[in-house]
């Protein structure tokens, strides 16, 4: 039985991976060029992201992602420019996905701390798949024990690489953000079947606004310091063909620890619940330039979540503390810190 929930779960899974290009965090702000190209360089100095996550670990087969980002704000020029590498692999169908991104945003400055950041994204991606390594429950012979004939699963070309865009818009300042994006702009044919629609467009609605609490004193042994302190709300809609996703979210950050909760799901689509997960985020400022984050996803589907063993992400970030140093980051950043 739980061999059969795996394939399901798995198929699912495929299924959905197949109608996205795109890999899916739940520390979406870590990876912010993935939620939108509008972002870059919204920090005002140099930085560098990781980001790390295992989805399912509790089956035979699970789902792992990455993603190594870079930006930077240009001063004189009032733009970001950036990179962005993401991957995935699926370890049922040894599914793989890889691809490069270059993203460049131009910010107008609407009032003292006021921004407008207009952002576009290139992509060039490469996927993969072994469907016919895929051994059915149709191929066993129990009395034997050998695997008999084929899958009947295959392909003529293992591989598809594409190239594709993505655009985005974002207005914000020191207390609220709200931005659009649109991914897979070009509706590329990603599917290894010939009979398959293009991809269709993701749009994406976010935003939030922070609130600033009564600082506090940090007593480092040498000298005191005033803590930051602040509490952020936020939400994050996106829609691709027929399926749609909302998350809602707090963030309490009591320099240097952030606390967060997400709420991931549509509780009434189409008469049916979709309710997907819970996840609890915990952050770290140590200080020196560097940001960790670790989420967790409480399965709250169907699937369950002693089923699936929920999902594991982790988030670091390096930002360049001579920048810092020199008063180049700026006071003004959108979004949360994971």
């Amino acid at each position: 039985m739980k061999r059969l929930l795996v394939y399901i779960v798995l198929l699912m899974l495929l299924i959905h991976e197949g109608q996205s290009q795109q890999v899916l965090f739940s520390q979406f702000y870590a990876a912010g060029q993935n939620l939108n190209p509008a972002l870059t360089g919204t920090a005002g100095v140099s930085r560098l992201g990781l980001n790390y996550r295992n989805q399912w670990p509790a089956l035979d087969q699970t789902v792992q992602a990455f993603a190594v980002s870079g930006d930077t704000f240009l001063e004189g020029k009032n733009s970001g420019v950036g990179f962005l590498i993401n991957g995935f692999r699926e370890t049922f169908t040894q599914l793989q996905h890889f691809d490069v991104g270059l993203s460049y945003a131009y910010q107008v400055r609407l009032g003292e701390r006021s921004f407008l950041s207009a952002g576009v994204m290139g992509n060039y991606s490469v996927r993969s798949v072994a469907f016919d390594e895929v051994i059915l429950s149709s191929q066993l012979d129990i009395d034997r024990g050998v695997v008999v004939g084929d899958n009947g699963l295959m392909i003529d070309d293992r591989q598809k690489s594409f190239a594709d865009l993505a655009a985005g818009l974002l207005l914000y300042n020191h207390r609220f953000w709200l931005g659009v994006s649109s991914f897979q702009i070009t509706r590329p044919n990603l599917s290894f079947l010939d009979n398959m629609d293009r991809l269709p467009i993701r749009w994406s609605a976010h935003g939030g606004m922070r609130i600033d609490l009564e600082k506090g004193n940090i007593n480092d042994y040498f000298n005191n310091s005033r803590q930051e302190r602040s509490l952020a709300l936020a939400f994050h809609y996106q829609q691709k063909g027929p399926f749609q996703q909302f998350e809602i979210g707090s963030e309490l950050f009591l320099e240097p620890i952030s606390i967060g909760l997400w709420y991931r799901g549509i509780p009434q689509i189409n008469e049916l619940p979709n309710q997907e997960s819970l996840i609890a985020v915990v952050g770290f400022d140590l200080g020196n330039g560097m940001e960790v984050g670790y989420s967790y996803d409480f399965t709250l589907s169907g699937l369950g979540w002693q089923n699936t063993g929920g999902a594991h992400e982790l988030s670091l970030r390096f930002y360049f503390i001579q920048e810092i140093l020199n008063n180049r980051r700026r006071e003004v950043r959108p979004g949360f810190r994971f």
